[in-house]
């Protein structure tokens, strides 16, 4: 049950943070009957009793018109008074000081711009509340504590917006549709000018002037051709390597002498005489 539970909060705060950009750490407006109800049942401290409950750190906040209406209540109120005071305290700018559930509608407003969590346990602040399309509500039961699923009118206000977002505004259509008529008269303006002649139609438009240019520059085309890449030269990893022509003798520091004794740069041909034997042995078998 517990985990259950768990889930279907998560899934509201995924609610609320998608389509109204709630975040971390999330702000709770807590009222004077959940500051009572926290601590009639020992689900203390506050902060890590709702942090459990939105899976997320919170900050727990209050106004200073809960804090008169405490105060008000005289004794009986006193420990949920001192607990209040140490929350911090939401500007509501009331000089003349209201009933807490006044005040925290007009703190919220028509849009929560603070981006609230309302903590309370009156119903009848809660149903009212349920009208604002982007206000989650906490409330206690016994010594748990539960977030509200999104309410009708907050799930039709999000279905309405996206259909909103995939229709033009009458502001975008006037400018999409005025568009439309320039581009369209701009291509006549063109087709016009195709077939009058250049020059005729629109006295902004001039004909492009040719020059004489002499020289090298005389030869400049009107388009740009791009030259094509072309093999500068044979690709040097598939080429042999070049031998080298010096002479071996000569680099090993060896001279090879002729027959009149000069050193020769030429190697010295040595002849077999495998051909002059063969000859010998056929004639001595005739």
């Amino acid at each position: 049950m517990r985990f259950k539970k768990q889930k279907r909060h998560r899934k509201t705060v995924r609610f609320f943070s998608v389509n109204f950009g709630f975040r971390q750490p999330f702000k709770v407006l807590c009222d004077g009957t959940f500051v009572h109800h926290l601590l009639h049942n020992d689900l203390t401290p506050a902060d890590k009793a709702l942090s459990n409950c939105l899976s997320a750190p919170v900050m727990l906040f209050t106004t200073s018109c809960v804090l008169a209406e405490l105060k008000k209540l005289g004794a009986a109120q006193s420990a949920s008074c001192q607990a209040a005071r140490k929350l911090a305290v939401a500007r509501c700018d009331h000089e003349k000081k209201v009933s807490a559930d006044a005040c925290i509608e007009e703190v919220i407003g028509e849009n929560n711009l603070e981006h609230f969590f309302v903590a309370t346990q009156d119903a009848d602040l809660r149903k009212k509340l349920q009208k604002v399309p982007n206000v989650p509500l906490i409330f206690g039961l016994r010594n748990a504590l539960f977030l509200e699923k999104q309410s009708k009118f907050q799930d039709d206000f999000v279905k309405s917006s996206e259909e909103k977002r995939l229709h033009l505004t009458e502001k975008e259509f006037k400018a999409l549709e005025k568009r439309i008529t320039s581009d369209s008269a701009n291509v006549d303006e063109e087709d016009s000018v195709d077939e009058e002649g250049l020059g005729h139609h629109n006295p902004g438009l001039q004909p492009h002037i040719t020059r004489n240019y002499s020289g090298k520059e005389g030869d400049v085309k009107d388009r740009v051709r791009f030259k094509r890449k072309r093999a500068k030269g044979p690709n040097p990893l598939s080429v042999k390597k070049k031998k080298s022509r010096e002479n071996p003798n000569r680099a090993s520091g060896k001279e090879v002498k002729g027959d009149d004794g000069n050193a020769e740069g030429k190697r010295k041909r040595k002849r077999s005489r495998k051909g002059k034997i063969l000859a010998g042995t056929d004639g001595a078998v005739q």
